[in-house]
């Protein structure tokens, strides 16, 4: 759920957006955008899951505490599209894998799947539930873009996200306090 709510109105999502109204195939372009999200977020997950096998628990604590509040100030500020990204001469499914696994390094969505990893220590887990809010939100931005960004606001889901990563934040806090 963080996720999904973090992707709202985030590059990739415009991405998405602006692939589909390139290429007008939806399906290949959710293809590459699980292709690349799976690849990504694995390698995070599985990142974060063995740094906290090899950090102390209060290390591990107090920095995922500081990692997801840094989460939620970022989280509220929006992202700028990069015009330009998303040509491509190879076909909307490699086009997109490729894009989305670029666009995605050192983006929130694959920090917090690093956090994620880290805090749950369930690689295959948090892979399958970050790539599921990937999905989700880049779906949305894929199938119905233009007349989800009439209806929701920008500004309140960011808000939103910034709030459960905050909550995330002093959460983790409150266990590196206890340790």
């Amino acid at each position: 759920m963080v996720v999904t709510a973090a992707e709202m109105g985030d590059k990739t999502q415009l991405l998405a957006f602006s692939l589909a109204s390139r290429f007008r195939k939806p399906w290949p372009i959710m293809a590459g955008i699980l292709t690349a999200t799976l690849i990504n977020h694995g390698l995070s997950a599985w990142g974060g899951a063995w740094a906290a096998a090899y950090l102390s628990p209060k290390v591990m604590a107090w920095t995922l505490a500081v990692s997801f509040v840094g989460f939620a100030a970022w989280t509220l500020i929006p992202d700028r599209y990069e015009a330009g990204r998303e040509r491509g001469r190879f076909g909307p499914y490699l086009t997109t894998t490729v894009v989305f696994f670029l666009v995605e390094i050192g983006d929130k969505t694959q920090l917090a799947t690093v956090a994620l990893g880290a805090r749950f220590a369930a690689p295959i887990a948090v892979t399958i539930g970050t790539t599921a809010g990937m999905m989700i939100a880049d779906g949305l931005g894929v199938f119905a873009g233009d007349r989800l960004s009439e209806r929701v606001s920008m500004r309140w889901l960011r808000a939103i996200t910034a709030g459960l990563f905050l909550a995330f934040g002093i959460g983790s806090a409150v266990v590196a306090l206890r340790v």
